[in-house]
This record gives C-alpha cells, sequence and structure tokens, in this order.
C-alpha cells in the first residue's frame, strides 16, 4: 500500500525545482510501480529461472517505503528495471520493503535526481552514469570506445568483482552505494551517408551529449562532433543542420529518427550501461537481512532489465527495417580500422581515471 508521505515527498520535490526554474510537472497522480501496473503482457524474468525463491524475511526486516524516480519513460529499460526491483521487494517482504517510481523525469531529470538522491529526497536512482562523470570523473572508465564487440562481453565485464571492487569506492566517495548495472546494449550511428569504409566518416557532422570523450572519439574518426541538446536532434537532421546522430535503437526507435535518417550504420561504438544506486548512508542503516533482501531482489531485476534490453533491441531494429532505413553492418575491417583511430581516445581516458580502471574495464 502507498504511504502518503511519498506523495508529500514527491509534491515537495517539484515545488523545490519549480523554483529553481526547473518544469513543474502534476505529481498528484500515483506513482507507477509493478504491484499496481504490469507494463508487460509478458514478464519474461518469470519463466526463465531467474525468480529466486522468496524466503520469509517478513520478522527480520523493518518497514521501508520508499521512491525512486527515473528521467525515462514507462517503455524504457531503466523503468523496467527499477519497477521489477520494486515489485521484487513487495513480494519478498510481505509490502514491508515497497519503491513508488516515478518515471518520465516526474522528479527532475538525471542531475537533478543525483542531487536529490545525496539529500535523500529520493531513495534509488537509475540512470546512464553520463550525468555522474562531473560528480565522480573516474567514470569516463565507460567512454572508452570500441571496447566491447558484443553485449555478452561487456556484461561480463561490468559484473566482474574486479570492476565492481574498483567502482563501489567511487560511487562511496561520492554518497552512493553501487547496486550494479544493467544495459540499453549498444549505441550506434544514424547518418544520411552510408558509411563502408574510414574515409567515410571524414567531414559528417553528428550530434553527440555534450561530452569530451564522446566528441574526441568521433574527431578522431574524421567526423565533425555537434553537442545539442537531443530535443533538438530531430529537427536538425530534418533541417539537414546535421548528418547525424549516436543512440541506442530503442531511442532512436521512439523518437522516430529512422523518419529523417537514411543509414543506421551498427557502429556498436559505446555500450549503453544502466546502473542502479541508493543513498549510502540510508543503505549502512539497514540491517543485514535488509542488505540481503536488496542484494537479491537487485540480481532478479538485473536479470530482468537486460532480457527486456535484447527484446528491445530486436523489436526496434524491425521497426527500424521496417520503414525503409537501410541496416548497414561494420565489417571486421573497418571496425579494425576505427580502433586503431579511436587509440588516442584511450590515453585520454587514462589520464582521467588511472591504468588500473581501465585495464580492470577491458579485462587486462
Amino acid at each position: 500500500m502507498k504511504k502518503s508521505w511519498s506523495f508529500i515527498l514527491a509534491a515537495a520535490m517539484v515545488l523545490s525545482l519549480a523554483a529553481c526554474g526547473g518544469e513543474a510537472k502534476d505529481t498528484t497522480a500515483a506513482p507507477t510501480t509493478k504491484a499496481v501496473e504490469n507494463t508487460n503482457a509478458e514478464d519474461p524474468a518469470k519463466t526463465d529461472g531467474t525468480e529466486a525463491p522468496v524466503a520469509d524475511v517478513s520478522g527480520e526486516v523493518g518497514e521501508h517505503h520508499w521512491v525512486s524516480g527515473v528521467a525515462s519513460p514507462k517503455d524504457a529499460v531503466a523503468f523496467y528495471f527499477i519497477d521489477k526491483m520494486a515489485s521484487e521487494l513487495d513480494a519478498r517482504t510481505g509490502g514491508k520493503m515497497t519503491i513508488d517510481v516515478y518515471p518520465d523525469s516526474t522528479l527532475g531529470d538525471d542531475v537533478a535526481l543525483l542531487e536529490s538522491l545525496g539529500t535523500r529526497n529520493v531513495n534509488f536512482v537509475v540512470q546512464n552514469p553520463a550525468p555522474e562523470v562531473n560528480l565522480m570523473p573516474k567514470l569516463a572508465v565507460f567512454d572508452l570506445p570500441f571496447a566491447f564487440k558484443d553485449i555478452q562481453a561487456f556484461r561480463a565485464a561490468i559484473d566482474s568483482e574486479e570492476l565492481m571492487s574498483l567502482l563501489r569506492p567511487i560511487y562511496e566517495e561520492g554518497g552512493y552505494k553501487l547496486l550494479g548495472f544493467a544495459d540499453q546494449t549498444f549505441r550506434v550511428m544514424s547518418s544520411n551517408k552510408k558509411i563502408e569504409k574510414i574515409e567515410d566518416f571524414q567531414g559528417i557532422k553528428i550530434r553527440t551529449m555534450e561530452n569530451k570523450n564522446h566528441m574526441a572519439l568521433w574527431e578522431a574518426l574524421g567526423a565533425a562532433p555537434t553537442p545539442m541538446a537531443f530535443s533538438e536532434v530531430y529537427t536538425c537532421l530534418q533541417q539537414k543542420v546535421i548528418d547525424a546522430q549516436e543512440n541506442p535503437y530503442a531511442t532512436i526507435a521512439s523518437s522516430r529518427i529512422q523518419e529523417v535518417q537514411d543509414y543506421i550504420i551498427q557502429t556498436n561504438h559505446l555500450a549503453h550501461p544502466i546502473v542502479m544506486i541508493m543513498n549510502l548512508e540510508e543503505y549502512n542503516e539497514l540491517n543485514e537481512a535488509e542488505k540481503q533482501v536488496i542484494a537479491e531482489a537487485f540480481e532478479v531485476a538485473k536479470a530482468y532489465g537486460r532480457e527486456m534490453a535484447d527484446k528491445q533491441e530486436s523489436e526496434k531494429l524491425e521497426e527500424i527495417k521496417a520503414s525503409g532505413t537501410e541496416i548497414i553492418p561494420v565489417s571486421d575491417e573497418l571496425y579494425a580500422a576505427c580502433v586503431e583511430k579511436v587509440q588516442p581516445v584511450y590515453d585520454m581516458v587514462a589520464e582521467q581515471v588511472g591504468d588500473e580502471l581501465v585495464n580492470a574495464f577491458l579485462g587486462k
């Protein structure tokens, strides 16, 4: 059952954002949680063996009714990830540990949510690590380009205890408890120019995030990176202000980018991790039984998030193909040429994060 204080907290958050010039959104509607609304006709995690047995912890855990804000919409992997976490905690504790999930930037964008997590105005945040780099610069390790040719290799890397042992202290120094990662598979390039050899990148105006490592990646390939807000991308592509952009398949399809782009180039230049974190101080206040149930619920949520990422990639790729946009695979020769061109970016990232973290990420 939802607690009235979560509504008060959400309203206070919106007022705070409005006072800072943010756009206030109506939070009087109930948050979306798995216990209230199953957003998928099929729940793969209930049929693939990832569902762990539910232990009776009702006598060992206290009442904890938390709030999570997510910048992503309800059809995004980030939402599925935290929504599954919410339903697992609810089921495993008989409703004593719950999360009310507010999607679609209802409680603020990624940066605002990170700040609110620091002040315990929200309790869980799920997002791509990119907005966290300003606060925790060593997270730029995820900006290493062309590091993994397939998503399973990336998942093995971010699940490795060697890497996690280095990432946990980074998050703890920022005041956060790192629970772990799901992902939205890879970022790929869309373009109005066919890319089949390294020379084809030359001079292409490609929209990127305002991230120096991302920009350096495209500069190394010979393109002309152009940072801009994603809300401007469709119009700028339509008006030919830019020639290309890069994002996961799900983002491309949901934003109808295929309507104004002739090609999808399967560069897989960056994996797109999605991290789940808590406020560290709040996590440390929990007893061992509560921490254990969080860990168990997280593992189920992670498996579900990854399964939904794979499902979305397959579905969105077919949707893009059906629109008439041509899918261009990247040959082994082109991939190798890209890896060679971006080596200066590896040096740049290593200077920011240190060789130890780079080597752990790459499995060296």
